[in-house]
């Protein structure tokens, strides 16, 4: 081949990869090709850098950003994935994501917010992901969350939130995943919910619920992991999970100082696999809890009554090979021995299935 060309097509070259070149900000790496990357992770940054159009993931983690201004991702109309973890931000201004209309992933984990103003998430209706977990945020003012009508897992444990309040969650109608854990919240207002009817994984442990919200929780329809374990919840009350009680399949309820179930606390309650209802002060089952499914049953730390309204748990404990940790509290002459071997049980006769009326959904 002619030198002269392959000069021509070397200059070419440089010349097609110059602007890219040119795009990466300085400490950062850059990745070329269809799925462009900008990897700026603990450079010392302060400001947002000027990066490439076409870039489609920026990783801005462990760097210095106490403020999140308005239209500082602007030029990206590209990105798909913004990594800020890490980075001191205590607050988002209004628009400070504007422009990114493609945005699907968005990492604000440990990070100081606890001031996010209304707007801050205009433009981000491709959002799929958000990530806000372990920050100071105390509030979801409504309306806040609107612009993000295509969010399917939202991150919000270890927070401040205090109270969940009608209209928080307005307009992220395909919300599936929330996670709540770890934050202080005491009370959820009746019409909360009504927005996320879809959810399939909600976990509220770690609050401060004093009653099981059974107002708010009404509202939910396709509920299959239930978690409220670490509440100060004493009893769960009549038809508590009827509602979704036909997806439900992990509920759990350890920790909480749980002293009763209603009798049908369990009513429509037919999908059920995994129940966590360890280190509580239940002596009894309900005569609606739902066996025919289960397949794992914490019951470990509660002080049982080993009469024969346990007869249908020593039938479970008898036919499962996980062999459960469930000791009886009282009568004194069973207390210490293990729920499926107590002679007290022995001669019980299992309930009738005539009510079986009351659990068609």
């Amino acid at each position: 081949m002619d030198p002269s060309n392959i000069l021509l097509k070397f200059i070419a070259l440089l010349m097609y990869l110059l602007p890219v070149l040119q795009a990466c900000p300085q400490n950062c790496h850059c990745h070329g090709g269809d799925l462009h990357h900008v990897i700026c992770d603990n450079v010392g940054l302060r400001r947002i850098p000027k990066v490439a159009e076409q870039t489609r993931l920026l990783n801005l983690q462990r760097n210095n950003f106490p403020m999140l201004p308005t239209n500082g991702f602007r030029e990206m109309k590209n990105l798909v994935s913004l990594h800020l973890q890490h980075s001191h931000i205590k607050e988002i201004s209004s628009g400070a994501f504007r422009g990114l209309k493609q945005l699907v992933y968005l990492y604000l984990s440990n990070n100081d917010i606890s001031t996010i103003k209304m707007g801050a998430f205009d433009d981000l209706t491709e959002l799929t992901y958000l990530y806000l977990d372990h920050n100071k945020i105390s509030d979801l003012p409504k309306g806040l969350l609107s612009p993000l009508i295509n969010l399917f897992i939202l991150q919000l444990g270890n927070n401040k939130l205090r109270e969940l309040r009608s209209g928080a969650f307005h307009g992220t109608k395909n919300l599936r995943w929330l996670y709540l854990s770890n934050n202080s919240i005491s009370s959820i207002q009746p019409g909360t919910l009504e927005d996320v009817e879809n959810l399939a994984i909600f976990h509220l442990d770690k609050n401060q619920l004093s009653t099981y919200p059974v107002s708010a929780l009404s509202k939910l329809r396709v509920v299959e992991d239930l978690k409220l374990s670490n509440n100060p919840i004493k009893s769960i009350p009549d038809l508590a999970f009827q509602s979704f009680g036909r997806y439900m399949e992990t509920l759990s309820l350890d920790n909480m100082g749980l002293e009763k179930f209603s009798d049908k606390a369990f009513i429509g309650t037919t999908a059920l696999k995994n129940v966590h209802i360890e280190h509580n002060k239940i002596s009894r089952l309900p005569r609606s809890f739902p066996f025919t499914r289960l397949e794992t049953l914490s019951l470990s730390n509660n002080p049982w009554h080993c009469s024969c309204q346990l007869a249908p748990l020593r039938r479970w404990l008898g036919s499962t090979r996980t062999r459960p940790d469930a000791v009886c509290a009282s009568p004194p002459q069973t207390r210490g021995q293990q729920i499926r071997d107590t002679a007290a049980l022995r001669g019980c006769k299992l309930p009738s299935k005539r009510s079986k009326k009351g659990n068609r959904h």
